[in-house]
Parts: structure tokens; C-alpha cells; sequence
């Protein structure tokens, strides 16, 4: 989902931030991590620890999902490796998932976005239980022109995606998104609006395959001025 990290841009930019995009970098370790082969999550973790290392400034996420994992489980996945614990610990105070950056760093909660479109919103796990931001995305949407936000009946519970939980325990994790998107369609929303690109892939493929034509966007997307929302359809 490229557009997600143009929209990031787009919003930082628009806000005097000069953005820097390492070439290099790659996968923070999260799926090798939560199927349980540590040993494999290491190594793609050190590399990420080097690139950012080597950068100044925030490091902002448009995924709750992966900055909870570098600023909460790295200190687990390298507990046994006190040199690289320390580095972690010391990178983990300069990452922020996008929503809280332009919030709790910017102090900014109107982006000054008009979109006439009427929207519900799915508050995504990671962001929400790992992170603790909730506040953050929901006042920015409030502050959007024309968004007609729809309140969603258990908005708060997991749509059932979970990373490698969706392929382990598949009969579960299609249960839980079958509920999740009952309560979408019941808002009779347009468009639903996730903060995780997990979540948005799990639940747009639900969606589509029960024949619906509510699209599924990154939080990123509909907060920037330059995105144009029927891109979704394209996916």
C-alpha cells in the first residue's frame, strides 16, 4: 500500500516537516516475532536498529502494529543481548505512530481537510491496547470538513486479522471479522477507516468477497489533502 506512505509525506510535509526515507530498510521483525522464531525476528530487527541509528529525529510509523513492536517487544527480543538492548531502548524513545506524532508532537489536531464522505472507524488492536492511542486519530477526525463520522457498535474489538493468527486459527479469525463487518455495514458508512495495513487488507478482502462496496482506508489517506479515496477501489 504505497499511497498510505505518500500520504504520510504529504501530511508531514504540509506541516514544514522535511521527511528522510532510508532506501534501506525493510521489515522491523514483527512476523518472524510473533510465530515465535526469535532467532530469525534478530537479525532483521539489528538491521533495523542500524539504519535508524544512523538517521536523526522522530522516527514516525503509519502502523500501530509496527511501532509497538519496536517500542514494546524489541526489550523482549533482545533481552539476552545487553548491547543491543540498550541501542533498542535508546531507539524506541524516537518512534511514534503517525496519528500520535501530529498530535502529541506537532500539537496539532485540525489538518485543515475537507472530505464529504460518511465514515466509520475501526479502532485497530496494536494501536489501541499496545500504544495507548486512541485520543489522537479520533480528534483529527473530528477536525476533517464534510467527514460525517458514524459510531460503530463495538468499534473496539479485533477484526480477526492478528498476523499469522488469520492462517493458524482461520475458523476463528472468520468468525471475528464476520462480526466486525456486520457492525460496519450496519452504520450504513461508505467508507471504513482503520489505522493498521493489516487490518485494512483483512477487512477489504471480507468486504469484497460479500459482494459490498464500502472501501477501506489508511487513517493516513483520508487526513491527507492531496489523496484521492477512490484509489481504494483500485486495490
Amino acid at each position: 500500500m504505497p499511497n498510505v506512505g505518500m500520504s504520510v509525506v504529504n501530511i508531514l510535509e504540509a506541516q514544514g516537516i522535511e521527511v528522510h526515507f532510508p532506501p534501506d530498510q525493510t521489515c522491523c521483525g514483527q512476523p518472524a516475532f510473533n510465530s515465535g522464531f526469535r532467532n530469525d525476528a534478530r537479525p532483521v530487527a539489528s538491521r533495523f536498529l542500524d539504519i535508524f541509528e544512523a538517521t536523526d529525529g522522530p522516527i514516525v510509523c503509519p502502523s500501530g502494529s509496527c511501532a509497538a513492536m519496536v517500542r514494546n517487544f524489541y526489550t523482549d527480543l533482545f533481552r539476552d543481548h545487553p548491547d543491543e538492548l540498550a541501542r533498542a531502548e535508546k531507539l524506541a524513545r524516537r518512534v511514534y505512530e503517525v496519528t500520535e506524532f501530529i498530535v502529541d508532537v506537532l500539537g496539532v489536531e485540525d489538518l485543515e481537510v475537507r472530505k464529504d464522505i460518511d465514515a466509520t472507524y475501526h479502532r485497530c488492536c496494536h494501536l489501541l491496547r499496545e500504544l495507548h492511542v486512541d485520543e489522537q486519530p479520533n480528534a483529527l477526525l473530528e477536525n476533517v470538513d464534510g467527514l460525517d463520522l458514524k459510531p460503530m457498535e463495538r468499534d473496539e474489538v479485533c477484526c480477526g486479522f492478528g498476523g499469522a493468527f488469520s492462517v493458524k486459527m482461520s475458523d476463528v479469525s472468520t468468525a471475528m471479522l464476520d462480526e466486525k463487518l456486520d457492525n460496519v455495514v450496519a452504520t450504513g458508512a461508505s467508507t471504513l477507516i482503520a489505522g493498521d495495513t493489516g487490518c485494512i487488507m483483512h477487512m477489504q478482502g471480507g468486504l469484497r468477497r460479500r459482494g459490498s462496496d464500502v472501501q477501506v482506508v489508511h487513517i493516513a489517506e483520508l487526513l491527507d489533502s492531496q489523496s484521492d479515496l477512490s484509489r481504494a477501489e483500485q486495490r
